[in-house]
């Protein structure tokens, strides 16, 4: 048998009978109930917390989760709350994160059910579904853990548990795979404890059925493993070869003028929407960095600087590009900012810089500004002295 459905449909599988599906289900969330993890987003039925959680854990690890949802819900523990803050707030929270479009989208969801629905999460799909970031996994999720709605989540980890289970050969990277996939979550869904049946699949994936040397010894579902009984377990789930990761070089310019530091903000849309920066940008091509740092600013905040010298070399990866950042400490020599392409900006002492949000790249060399700062200020104390 061949295509994408071809290990879900073999013979040789367990799961196409009704009772092997029950006996399924008996078995993880039994083996959820004795294993599962102790997270701060499992000991709360409130969907507004089971919310932050679920977005802050799209693409990213459960350990880098912990202290920012601690620390997001001291701050913001409402619903009323989060959308009683400011953006500038809220992004300052989320500050290294990363996919900072999942703190704004949360803003303004918050922001629109206090206006409709008296600041309460909505309990049905089509409600909560129509939010702003809200796809089908976060609805899903929220829904059934926080409501218990018979949804079925369709995440990474479920969706490689689901392609060694039944041996489905549809590459988990390919967005068509993903109607096979949540067609087999729903297929085995158990609605009578649909949220812990998510989370338990969920955690199977993380802790057991993980991506590299599965331990198949400790499954609780091995017995209805097709990729296991096949000793293909190694084989699935399928992927398709990525692309290759292009690298932007950019050029980034501190700009300095009577003890201060100049810094931009993005607009709130796209990538890293709301943060603030260093004035820079793309280098042309045979630029070198230098000239391409003095001509950026000017392009992007009217001002003309002298460059003193090179402060970092910073490289960063995002989900679909890497960037190397080339920074420099500049001098302001002339002229006034006026803005092209930023909506905002700061002339603020280096001091004050944890007080705003910036990328997680530029947070590889502010620790190199606050110390440049500190020793200029060490210099001058001794000059004084003597």
């Amino acid at each position: 048998m061949t295509g994408p459905m071809a290990g879900a449909q073999d013979p040789r599988c367990r799961l196409h009978m009704p009772a092997d599906i029950r006996s399924l289900r008996r078995r993880l969330l039994a083996w959820y109930e004795s294993n599962c993890r102790r997270l701060p987003w499992r000991e709360t039925r409130d969907p507004y917390r089971i919310w932050v959680s679920e977005v802050m854990l799209q693409q990213t690890q459960v350990q880098t989760v912990r202290p920012y949802y601690r620390r997001f819900l001291r701050q913001l523990p409402t619903l009323r709350k989060l959308a009683a803050a400011d953006l500038e707030t809220v992004l300052k929270l989320w500050e290294g994160l990363g996919y900072y479009a999942r703190a704004r989208n949360l803003h303004r969801a918050a922001g629109m059910l206090v206006a409709t629905h008296s600041g309460r999460v909505p309990d049905r799909w089509e409600e909560f579904r129509a939010l702003p970031g809200v796809g089908d996994y976060i609805a899903a999720a929220v829904l059934s853990i926080a409501f218990d709605r018979p949804h079925a989540v369709v995440d990474g980890n479920v969706m490689r548990v689901l392609a060694r289970l039944l041996t489905i050969a549809a590459p988990v990277n390919e967005s068509a795979s993903r109607k096979i996939f949540q067609a087999e979550a729903d297929r085995l869904l158990d609605h009578r404890r649909s949220g812990d049946f998510n989370q338990a699949l969920m955690e199977l994936g993380a802790l057991v059925c993980t991506p590299a040397s599965p331990d198949c010894a400790v499954c609780p579902l091995i017995g209805y493993c097709a990729a296991y009984r096949n000793g293909a377990a190694g084989s699935y789930p399928r992927r398709v070869a990525s692309r290759a990761v292009p690298e932007v070089q950019i050029a980034v310019g501190v700009v300095s003028k009577n003890g201060r530091v100049l810094i931009t903000r993005r607009a709130p849309q796209g990538l890293l929407g709301g943060l603030w920066e260093f004035p820079g940008g793309k280098l042309r091509k045979g630029e070198h960095p230098e000239a391409a740092c003095v001509r950026e600013i000017k392009e992007e905040v009217n001002l003309e600087v002298v460059v003193e010298e090179p402060l970092a070399q910073v490289r960063h990866a995002y989900s679909h590009l890497r960037v190397q950042l080339h920074v420099f400490a500049c001098r302001f020599a002339a002229g006034r900012v006026r803005l092209n392409g930023p909506v905002d900006h700061r002339w603020i002492r280096i001091a004050e810089i944890d007080r705003f949000a910036f990328p997680k790249a530029n947070h590889r060399f502010i620790p190199l500004l606050k110390q440049r700062t500190a020793d200029v200020r060490t210099t001058r104390g001794r000059g004084r002295s003597a």
